[in-house]
């Protein structure tokens, strides 16, 4: 199976969502392993998904807004 690149758009977003999540983060006073854990996450994942360097899935963002306790239309819109 093979896989097309991304829109270029995709990056910029992935960036601006993985910004969101470490602002939200650090408002709380929460380091990357704390997060991690609460969402259920190694931090390595969680550093990733801030610096826009993997693809979160869906579960993934989902347990991020919860552990964060937003409305998962906060991380991505």
């Amino acid at each position: 199976m093979t896989t097309e690149p991304a829109p270029d758009w995709v990056l910029p977003r992935r960036q601006l969502i993985g910004r969101r999540i470490r602002a939200l983060r650090e408002d709380r006073g929460l380091t990357q392993i704390q997060l991690g854990e609460r969402a259920g996450m190694d931090h390595k994942t969680v550093h990733r998904i801030e610096y826009a360097t993997s693809d979160p899935s869906l579960s993934m963002l989902l347990r991020l807004a919860a552990a964060l306790d937003v409305e998962l239309a906060e991380l991505v819109t």
